[in-house]
Order: C-alpha cells, then structure tokens, then sequence
C-alpha cells in the first residue's frame, strides 16, 4: 500500500484569523477537496467540481486522467486569495504537485504554480468555470 499525503496551507493574510463569511470557506473547501482528489488518485472526484462546458474542460479531462495513470500524485496547496460575492469567486492557490512516475525506472517531478479560477453557485453548489494553467494538471514529461 503506498502511503499518499496532502497538505493544506492557510492563507495568512489580515483578518484570516476572523470568521469567514460561508461563501469564502466554501470555495476554499471545494480546492481543498480538488487537491484531496489529485493525492488519492482520484480522476473523477476531482472532475466533478467542474462545469462541463468550461472552456478546456476536455484538455483537463485528458490531462488529469492521463497523470493519474502514469503517475502517483502529491499534492500541497496554499490559498493566496478568494474575492468575489456569494455567487462569483476568483481564487489564487499556490498549488504544488510531486508526481512519482509508476514505471518501475520511473523518475519524479516536482511542479510549483500559482493556479487561478473562477467558481459560480447555482443552487447550492460552487462549480468551477475556469482554470488556468490547464497544462499544470498534465502528465510528466520526463
């Protein structure tokens, strides 16, 4: 059994240590959950918090699922910033990636990026409508 981490940085900014209001944390959540996915190797937890028809949802589609059969991941993130209203949020996560190819010779990669996106609510759930980098979720290029 391989053992799988994740780690999770609060932002220290002012008034971090203050009460949220609901939507912040709950977009915070829906990253935190993104990031959980990647590290269990979990392709379609991890998509189902996006909106199909996002621009470059199939690019992602493909890259994470190709990353997760070739490689374990790890994840570590760090929230940089969350603006926006109770229904339209921008994000910033410092977002870095170990990935450890499953090839027996395989060599490991380490990826540091700062990741943005935009999250809508409908109903009661946040959905992701656009991610950028797209490429930072692809396979190693060893």
């Amino acid at each position: 059994m391989t053992r799988r981490r994740l780690m999770i940085l609060i932002p220290l900014v002012a008034g971090a240590a203050g009460p949220r209001p609901d939507s912040e944390q709950e977009v915070w959540d829906l990253f935190a959950s993104l990031a959980g996915a990647l590290s269990e190797g979990n392709a379609g937890e991890f998509l189902k918090a996006f909106d199909p028809a996002m621009p470059g949802y199939e690019k992602l589609r493909a890259g994470v699922t190709g990353l997760l059969r070739e490689a374990q991941v790890e994840c570590s993130i760090a929230f940089v910033s969350n603006e926006g209203d109770d229904r339209n949020r921008r994000v910033e996560v410092d977002w870095i990636l170990r990935i450890d190819e499953r090839q027996d010779a395989g060599g490991s990669v380490r990826r540091r990026q700062s990741v943005k996106g935009r999250v809508e609510k409908r109903g009661k759930r946040w959905w992701i409508e656009g991610l950028e980098p797209l490429d930072f979720f692809a396979p190693p290029r060893l």
